[in-house]
């Protein structure tokens, strides 16, 4: 029997991208594994409910690429399990996203003065720019070509800081409701897993003592 039966055929990048968009088995059964893994944690409920609450806050920063290390770190600062952070950063996934963005801009415009005229396709537009000029930039340190941080500038201050500035409170807020729901949830699993243990562990040592008892 050939080896080439047991390799796995390398996903490409096009479904790499769909699945970031739309995972295998759809938004429901994944939602359904974080929340399988976050309620099985051995880690006291207040503890988990804190890391799940660290990880949504996280969701509401421009912090892209480094929510789960931004997630981690809140997590270790508040007491809170780490893993549980990692995965409640899923909160913030593509379809959550387009509000998020638009509720922080605006709240962040308001706060510092500035029109509120960024929308998704406008703050689309000045990722791809904020991007495009460090590429640009990087590229021309090493050739005769003129760095220009114009879109870079344009990002920072139209959609990075009012991104920001707009996402902690309801950051804050979404964190303390995941704090609130999650809590007593995950209390009442593990006291029923718990329970569950327990009862098996007690007819198994009924069955073993029935056993001796035979003998």
């Amino acid at each position: 029997m050939g080896s080439g039966l047991f390799k796995r055929n390398p996903r490409s990048y096009l479904r790499i991208t769909a699945e970031f968009f739309y995972p295998r088995g759809g938004w429901y059964r994944a939602a359904g594994y974080v929340i399988h893994r976050l309620r099985r944690l051995p880690d006291p409920p207040h503890r988990i409910s804190r890391g799940i609450a660290a990880g949504v806050f996280v969701c509401f920063t421009p912090l892209f690429g480094l929510h789960f290390l931004t997630a981690a770190i809140i997590a270790f600062l508040i007491r809170g399990n780490i893993l549980a952070s990692i995965l409640a950063t899923f909160f913030g996934n593509p379809l959550t996203f387009p509000l998020i963005a638009e509720l922080s801009i605006s709240l962040g415009a308001r706060f510092m003065g500035l029109p509120i005229d960024m929308h998704l396709p406008q703050i689309i537009d000045a990722f791809g720019g904020a991007l495009g000029d460090l590429w640009f930039n990087t590229r021309a340190m090493f050739t005769d070509e003129i760095a220009d941080w114009g879109e870079l500038h344009h990002f920072f201050r139209r959609v990075f800081m009012p991104y920001l500035v707009g996402g902690l409170l309801p950051g804050l807020g979404a964190g303390m409701i995941a704090y609130g729901l999650s809590r007593p949830v995950i209390h009442a699993y593990q006291r029923r897993r718990i329970k569950k243990l327990r009862a098996r562990y007690e007819k198994r040592m009924a069955a073993r003592a029935e056993a001796d008892a035979a003998e």
